[in-house]
């Protein structure tokens, strides 16, 4: 009688760990007994316990949403219905549909973006969220540079369609270089904050930084 096949076999030795680590991540586990997409969700609500940037009524955007644990985890916090969407997860990958969340397939760094999603709005949103992140190289310092330059084009993106003392979340690796975007972050926010939650795993050098009370676009003269 032959032996069953190994999965892991085959798979490179990088594979091999994220898969080990992935079944042993109670975060998994939780994840899919909750029903939610992605272990992230738990970063999401671990945030908002703490900040309470996510409110019944208001309209919060998920760029990068997919696979979708963010967009599931604010549709409650901000009571979000099937038949008028308070939240939309946008993504360049297409996601299976989550009842009570609109979800925009588009890139937001293609010409044309921010028109595109004016007209899926309607209006400005009171929450951005990110929490994308490029692949990473296994080089820490260029790693580092790649996810701050994409939170710093999802803030470009995102303050376009923010409303006066709206949010906006999204994550970085800690590395040294992230102060630009926290100096650009205080100079157009009320309060800034950055935090770790305990569903970031330990050795992950992530960080999330929690920005509230956006005081507005400058106007046309004194742009950036």
């Amino acid at each position: 009688m032959k032996k069953p096949k190994d999965p892991l076999k085959k798979r490179t030795l990088s594979s091999q760990r994220w898969i080990a680590r992935q079944v042993r991540d109670p975060y998994v586990m939780q994840a899919q007994k909750d029903g939610y997409r992605s272990r992230a969700a738990y970063k999401l609500l671990e945030l908002n316990e703490k900040f309470l940037f996510l409110k019944p009524g208001q309209r919060v955007l998920d760029l990068g949403a997919a696979p979708g644990g963010w967009t599931q985890a604010s549709i409650p916090l901000v009571q979000s219905g099937a038949k008028n969407p308070k939240v939309f997860g946008y993504d360049q990958l297409p996601m299976e549909a989550i009842p009570g969340a609109l979800l925009i397939e588009d890139d937001f760094l293609s010409p044309g973006a921010d028109e595109r999603l004016e007209t899926v709005l309607g209006g400005k949103v009171d929450v951005v969220l990110s929490d994308m992140a490029p692949s990473t190289t296994g080089h820490r310092e260029t790693d580092h540079l790649r996810i701050l330059g994409l939170a710093e084009a999802a803030y470009d993106f995102a303050r376009k369609h923010l409303t006066e003392k709206g949010a906006f979340v999204a994550k970085i690796f800690q590395g040294g270089t992230e102060k630009s975007l926290l100096d650009l972050l205080k100079k157009d926010f009320q309060r800034v904050h950055h935090a770790k939650p305990k569903a970031s795993r330990k050795e992950s050098s992530e960080l999330y930084v929690v920005a509230l009370g956006f005081r507005g676009l400058p106007p046309p003269s004194e742009g950036m």
